[in-house]
């Protein structure tokens, strides 16, 4: 067993890059990064890499002539030869001691802090971000590991610092055992951070996993893979198997030796491997656990009290951080009557600043994630020229990429398709509302509850928007991006997901199930 003694959790700090000699480290890590590109890439099937004539593509979303990798692509006999690896592995990984499982990603985290400017400058180009967004993208993967390894040792010792109600003439003790084999499926967007966190709650609590990134980012988690396997993870703990959602993902949410599904990514998606999921095949004697986090309809309310320029600043944030990429993404404003012409031309202001360009040469946006993207945030900005008046932006932006104008529509219904569905784009609308409790009315009217922001200086209202806004991570005068592990605990409700906290300290209860012994003494 390692000798381990669990210091306190402490966030990983994001990179300043004003400082001379970061930006200067950072632009070594572009070099030596763009360096390795167009590499071809294998499948991690147990001890195996295995190297297949199909190929996903990874084009670089910024430049659309670099090719980031060629990565080999899974089918449903390859995802059975890993389901196997996986199943063998897990005999012996879940009687790894918690310590030991955690000691692995303790060292990964090490390693990955001495290379941090690598990995991001990988999400620079094969994800689009700029400096900062990949940055703090690999920063949030450093925190996870580092969190989850001591959230597991935690759990181990429940029985110690946590005791059970004692009862004469019996020893009790309750003790949370690992699941199984579990599908991991990571989204884009966050290429590094859900990938790691995902996969390591998995594998830290005993669990083995088939990691099946998405199609967009498939190099980044290759690159996760490759460093687990540089500290020392045993074969078949972690299985790189990328591919088709319909083929690969369908076949092993189907599977009757599929644990558990871990996903994150749209609503629709969602949905289906919950359905998927929630059917039994035979040779299947449990029910699998789905923990999934589907996205977000987000908002601002902002009432007559607020400090007006903060509150636009953290919507221009908030609705254009990383091309408004994220699940969290404050899409939509609700402001009072008596504030919303000054919110908004305090927004136009802000927005105009914004300029889109290479995420290489740290442009403050740049491209969004692909051509099915590109294609589907356009047809929304046309959308909302009929729904709303078109404040900033509105079409293509230039470059040799899938660029698009930050957007933003005013005078917007509540009820409108741009104020309700999720477009995952850099598209704002803007809405009024006679006053605050119409406001907080307008913002719940949505099917789904991830995040929210309330600005005002009334503590009474600000009490009122806490118990009445009904998101899993609230905010005040603040923006509603930018949750830290171990600070925001992060899920949400309704069609946001199934309000699993990642980065809190019951989420890898999700991952594990309790198991009491009883002895009479």
């Amino acid at each position: 067993m390692t000798e381990y003694t669990v210091t306190p959790f402490q966030n990983e700090p994001f990179t300043d890059f004003s400082r001379p000699e970061n930006k200067q480290a950072m632009e070594a890590a572009l070099l030596k990064v763009k360096a390795e590109l167009g590499r071809d890439y294998p499948l991690r099937i147990g001890s195996e890499k295995v190297m297949t004539e199909q190929k996903i593509v990874s084009v670089n979303p910024g430049n659309v002539d670099q090719v980031i990798g060629h990565v080999s692509k899974a089918t449903q006999d390859l995802a059975e030869n890993a389901m196997n690896a996986a199943l063998n592995t897990f005999e012996t990984w879940k009687k790894t001691t918690a310590v030991d499982r955690a000691c692995y990603l303790f060292r990964a985290a090490k390693l990955m802090r001495e290379r941090k400017h690598e990995f991001s400058a990988l999400m620079v180009y094969e994800a689009g971000k700029n400096w900062a967004e990949a940055d703090a993208d690999t920063a949030e993967a450093i925190d996870f590991m580092e969190y989850y390894g001591r959230e597991m040792i935690r759990l181990s010792e429940t029985h110690t610092h946590r005791p059970l109600t004692k009862l004469p003439g019996e020893e009790n003790r309750l003790t949370y055992i690992p699941l199984g084999v579990g599908i991991v499926i990571p989204p884009w967007n966050f290429p590094l951070a859900i990938c790691v966190g995902i996969t390591a709650a998995a594998v830290v609590s005993g669990n083995t996993v088939l990691l099946k990134p998405a199609s967009v980012t498939p190099v980044i988690a290759h690159k996760f893979v490759e460093l687990m396997e540089e500290v020392g993870l045993p074969d078949g703990v972690i299985n790189f198997i990328p591919g088709s959602g319909a083929e690969v993902g369908d076949y092993l949410t189907s599977h009757p030796k599929t644990r558990f599904i871990s996903f994150t990514g749209s609503k629709e998606i969602g949905l289906r491997i919950n359905r998927l999921a929630a059917q039994t095949n035979e040779g299947q004697i449990w029910m699998k656990r789905v923990i999934a986090e589907m996205g977000g309809k987000d908002g601002i309310v902002v009432d007559e009290t607020a400090d007006l320029e903060e509150a636009a600043k953290a919507i221009v944030a908030s609705a254009f951080g990383f091309q408004g990429q994220k699940c969290s993404a404050g899409s939509r404003v609700i402001a009072v009557a008596s504030v919303y012409d000054r919110i908004v031309q305090l927004v136009k202001e802000h927005t105009e600043k914004l300029t889109v360009g290479l995420p290489e040469l740290n442009y403050p946006l740049g491209p969004v994630s692909d051509q099915q993207a590109y294609d589907k945030i356009l047809a929304y900005i046309e959308i909302g020229k009929t729904e709303g008046r078109l404040l900033v932006g509105g079409g293509k932006a230039q470059g040799n990429g899938y660029y698009i104008e930050p957007t933003v529509f005013t005078d917007v219904d509540g009820r409108a398709r741009i104020m309700q569905e999720e477009i995952f784009g850099p598209v704002l609308a803007i809405a009024k509302a006679k006053d605050y409790k119409e406001a907080i009315a307008l913002y719940n009217d949505t099917e789904f509850g991830l995040t929210g922001s309330y600005f005002s200086q009334d503590e009474a209202r600000i009490a009122y928007a806490l118990e009445e806004m009904h998101c899993g991570n609230m905010y005040v005068n603040r923006k509603c991006t930018g949750a830290l592990v171990g600070v925001h605990p992060f899920g949400g409700f309704n069609m946001s997901g199934t309000d699993s906290k990642a980065g809190g300290h019951d989420y890898l209860l999700l991952y594990t199930q309790a198991k009491l012994t009883s002895r009479k003494l």
